[in-house]
Parts: structure tokens; sequence; C-alpha cells
């Protein structure tokens, strides 16, 4: 017989337990020993929480996104950590007039790329067209948040207009094109109409998305997120056929902010409707999905040999 007080207790630990158990038992690595490069690692505050990340789910690189002004942060964490960052892409608001000369200063200091470039503008409008000469002028690749559906009341929408996008990789052939993003992803179907972030249930074939990477090669596309995962995640029949024609296009990232890489802390921070990942980490979900639906050597390619030759990592 146990009293009141011991009774909840007992039941304390267990739901304790249960947390904990959770919390300790992410997606498997099966990807051990692998050479992995996370393409979309958003720079964290210190140093030690990038590498948490990265070995907690088992990668072994990254191609840090960082501000125009992070050339020497950038230098201090290959100093510190020497292999482990192969190369970081530089953001600047581009609505304002001096965004195009921070950003050519960012790549003559370092910087591989453009990019995560998530602002309120039209995929059309002046502000990204500016950004899409200067991409083509640098030579470097330039990385576009396309998003039609707000997460949150006050939050807005960014490159917005991506079912038109075909005209800007006619106007701009030049310029290396990365894809990223709910509306990017979401439009993998052709039924797709601007109505949710992540919709689910079986892809329609002849989406907006598959048609521009099948047809342009100036167009690449960025997994990362709880957008190409959902993408990858709601129709596994269309996902291998999807990956198997356009795994010379794809590239992995993970754009995840959970802590330690098994799914601690907020994983997807400030996106309420991205709950289906709360305590997960989107870089192992998103690994597991390409390594289940895909065959080795397109894996290989999509986590590391098409940011080699797509971004010009180091060897």
């Amino acid at each position: 017989m146990i009293n009141r007080r011991q009774f909840s207790q007992a039941i304390a630990g267990m739901l304790a337990a249960s947390r904990v158990d959770f919390a300790q038992t992410p997606t498997p690595v099966t990807w051990a020993g692998a050479s992995i490069v996370d393409c979309h690692h958003h720079l964290r505050p210190s140093p030690e929480a990038n590498i948490a990340h990265l070995d907690g789910a088992g990668i072994s690189n990254a191609q840090a996104l960082a501000r125009a002004n992070s050339a020497e942060q950038m230098q201090a964490l290959e100093a510190k950590y020497p292999g482990r960052f192969l190369a970081w892409f530089a953001s600047a608001d581009i609505t304002k007039p001096e965004a195009a000369e921070l950003l050519t200063k960012a790549v003559k200091a370092g910087a591989t790329g453009l990019g995560e470039i998530k602002f309120h503008v039209e995929a059309a409008g002046p502000e990204l067209r500016r950004m899409y000469e200067l991409a083509a002028e640098l030579n470097v690749p330039i990385l576009i948040h396309f998003q039609e559906v707000p997460h949150t009341p006050t939050e807005g929408v960014f490159s917005t207009g991506f079912k038109n996008f075909e005209a800007m990789l006619k106007a701009y052939p030049k310029t290396k094109f990365i894809g990223h993003a709910d509306a990017f992803w979401a439009n993998v179907s052709a039924d797709y109409a601007n109505a949710d972030a992540y919709p689910t249930g079986p892809i329609k074939r002849g989406g907006v998305t598959d048609k521009l990477l099948a047809d342009y090669p100036n167009l690449f596309g960025d997994l990362a997120a709880n957008s190409g995962n959902n993408a990858l995640s709601r129709d596994p029949e269309f996902t291998s056929d999807f990956l198997k024609r356009h795994q010379d296009k794809l590239i992995f990232g993970s754009d995840c902010a959970c802590s330690d890489g098994k799914g601690s802390g907020i994983s997807q921070g400030g996106n309420p409707t991205a709950s289906r990942m709360a305590g997960k980490c989107v870089a192992r979900e998103t690994l597991a999905l390409l390594k289940k639906s895909a065959s080795p050597a397109a894996f290989k390619k999509m986590t590391w040999e098409n940011a080699h030759r797509i971004y010009k990592l180091k060897a």
C-alpha cells in the first residue's frame, strides 16, 4: 500500500521518464560516417552551439547562412573548427539602397552566395530583380524564401508570386536560383492554391516546382525546413520518383532550430503551423526521408556532391 503523496510522486516520475524517453529517442542516424553538408545552417549564438547541432544530427559539415557583415565571425569559426564550415552565404535588407554594396563587399570578403533572401517583396519586384542581376554579376547563387501564407497573424508573406516565377528564370538565365520554403515546396503539387503553408495528402502531378526544376538549368531546390520535409513526406510514391528525376538539382539543408541535433529546444521557433516537428530535429527527419526514398548514389548527390558542384564548396 502507498499513500496519496507516494502515488503522486510515482505518477510524476513516470511522466518525467516518458518525456525524457521521447527527447532521447530521435530518428536513428543511419547515415553515420557519411560526408554530409548542411547547406541551410543558420549561425547560432556561439561557435559551440553550431557544432552541437551538427554533431548531434550526425552531420560532418555545414554551409552557414549569415549577415553580410559576418566575414570575421566566419573566419573565427573556421579557425576554431577547421574543415567543418565549408562556405557561407550573406544576406542584407534588400529594401535598403545599400544592400547591393553590402552584399558585394561580403562576397569579396569570402561569401559564396546571397541568402537567405527573405523579405516582404514580390518575387518579380524591383528589389529582388536587383538581387538577381547582382548574383549574376558576382557569379554566385541566390537563395530565396518563397512564402504565400503567413504562419502567424503578423508575419506577412515573402517573395510572393512563385507560380509566375518562370518569367524570372527566363529573364535572368545567368542567375543561379535556389528555391526554398513554403510556396516553393507546396507547388510540387499541381493543385496548390496558396491556401495552406504545408498542404497534406497525395500530390497531384504536374506542379509548378516540378516543371521548373525540369525545364530550367538555372533553378535548384533547397530541401530545408518543415516545408521541404513536408513535401517529401506527404506522398512516398511521388517522392521516390521526384528525387530520382531531380537528384542533380536538389541540395540538403536543415533550417533547424533545435539545440542539439536531436530535437531539444525549439525546432521550428515562431512557426505554430509546423507543430508536426515539435520535439524533432528537422535535419534528422529529412535525412531519414532521403535515405529511405533515394538510391545510395542519389543520397550522396543531394547531401554532398550537388552542394560542392553548385555552390563551389571547398574540397
